[in-house]
């Protein structure tokens, strides 16, 4: 019986987002039938037409679409890396200690109301043409420290005092209790700072020169004003960071099989 249910309401999930995607299509077209205005809004024939066009011919320079997402898409994951090595750390340690929070605290929490893309005039000075890392960094680094500290202050502090009452040491209630403990926080902080990092990324490649990557494109055929492919990179965009965001989510499952889905 239960398999039957999930197996329904699985369908019916399917049959609910694919009725939602062919009314936003109709209402789109209908949109663009209304306007007749290709120049402002093609409508979604002619966006699919673009999208083949540069996905196979490429763009002005001859560089297809999938050379520009995998170049977008390697410079978020290693902002990404470098966001969760840096904030896991710290937040596990200004969890614990109240010390390093009070010292960390009055430089982190002013840093984190600077949004990433005011960073960007003073990264071009300091780190060039190459400053998207540190941009993503900022996008990463704030929402996966916050959900750090979170996590661990969570923890159960009779399972920290019991181990304490029995010897174990501050390492081994780390890696026992207080970590496996924050694991669903940090996890959650890892899936959003991901999908903060991509937008930080693609606003990034708008404002940052260079020859590739998502955001360049839709600069690049923005200037030529040719609508139709900046809607196609705007998409590419949106179905990329659905799929992360669906992977992350997917390895979340698979981490804590035991929660328990409340929706119906």
């Amino acid at each position: 019986m239960g398999i039957r249910s999930s197996y329904y309401k699985g369908l019916k999930s399917i049959i609910v987002g694919l009725a939602s995607i062919v009314t936003f299509l109709l209402a789109w077209e209908a949109v663009f039938l209304v306007m007749n205005n290709p120049f402002f809004l093609p409508g979604p024939y002619q966006v699919f037409l673009a999208f083949i066009r540069i996905a196979t011919l490429g763009d002005i320079n001859h560089v297809p679409l999938a050379l520009h997402a995998s170049v977008s898409l390697y410079r978020v994951l290693l902002g990404f890396v470098a966001g969760a090595v840096t904030a896991i750390p710290l937040g596990l340690l200004m969890g614990m200690r109240t010390t390093v929070r009070s010292a960390v605290n009055p430089i982190i929490e002013p840093l984190r109301f600077i949004p990433p893309m005011a960073w960007i005039p003073l990264t071009i000075l300091l780190l060039g043409l190459n400053g998207y890392i540190f941009i993503i960094w900022l996008g990463v680094f704030f929402p996966v420290l916050l959900n750090t500290i979170a996590g661990v202050r969570r923890a159960s502090i009779t399972l920290v005092n019991v181990a304490k009452t029995f010897g174990a040491k501050d390492l081994t209630i780390l890696r026992k209790i207080i970590f496996p403990s924050a694991l669903p926080e940090i996890m959650t902080g890892l899936r959003v700072g991901m999908g903060i990092g991509w937008m930080c990324l693609v606003a990034a490649e708008l404002i940052i020169p260079s020859a590739y990557g998502l955001g360049y494109l839709i600069e690049e055929y923005f200037n030529y004003a040719q609508t139709d492919v900046v809607i196609v990179g705007m998409i590419t965009i949106g179905l990329i960071g659905l799929a992360i965001n669906y992977f992350m989510l997917y390895v979340e499952k698979r981490m804590f099989r035991w929660r328990v889905d409340v929706g119906t």
